[in-house]
């Protein structure tokens, strides 16, 4: 599996003659976007739509198969849903015995039925800007711990390319808040099953693309 990080919290999974891309806003964010014909598209909340002629096209919960690709949509409050509302998704991953989750901008309390739904996961993928928008580091740190994850890649952080709403915290002070090192800064990243870490939780960085 190949992944890759586009600003804000898209980024795109290349697994088994599929391409999936979650949450290509970027036209939104004053950038271009990166969804091409055939690709799946997941959302993890609202969005402008699609313009082009995508394989799959998913903004809500629900379970999914295209090809070797599984993927499941999760309910979830949303960081500014009030209590009760579940108007985000989050999104389970799974190709080639390997597990991929994305949280989007989530409400960072889950109950245990959510955690049962998302089971184990090889790879947790987690907004860290904050300033009310999305998880800041805090809440990022208490949703892996419960998900306990082998690799976490930090997303939505400050970009000067990017127009955001809110302002986001640059990536260094989000790791501090983290309290993790990365152990690998790349601009694609490669996965086998065979090198996944077995012992304790690493911190990847994939640089935009």
């Amino acid at each position: 599996m190949d992944i890759q990080f586009h600003g804000a919290n898209c980024v795109t999974f290349s697994v088994a003659g599929v391409r999936v891309v979650v949450d290509d806003n970027l036209t939104e964010l004053g950038v271009k976007p990166v969804l091409k014909a055939g690709d799946v598209a997941l959302f993890t909340g609202p969005h402008a739509g699609v313009k082009v002629e995508a394989k799959l096209v998913v903004d809500g919960p629900g379970e999914f198969e295209v090809a070797e690709v599984s993927i499941q949509g999760i309910p979830a409050r949303a960081h500014v849903d009030e209590e009760g509302q579940r108007a985000a998704t989050m999104y389970k991953v799974t190709a080639k015995d390997m597990s991929v989750l994305v949280l989007g901008h989530i409400y960072p309390e889950m109950s245990d039925n959510q955690l049962e739904r998302i089971g184990m996961v090889d790879v947790l993928v987690t907004p860290v800007g904050g300033n009310g928008y999305t998880l800041d580091p805090v809440g990022a740190l208490s949703v892996i711990k419960k998900i306990e994850p082998k690799l976490v890649i930090p997303t939505h952080y400050a970009d000067k390319a990017l127009q955001y709403p809110v302002p986001q915290q640059s990536l260094e002070d989000a790791l501090n808040g983290l309290a993790m090192e990365p152990q690998q800064t790349t601009v694609k990243l490669r996965l086998k099953p065979t090198e996944l870490p077995v012992d304790g939780m690493q911190l990847v960085v994939i640089e935009k693309s």
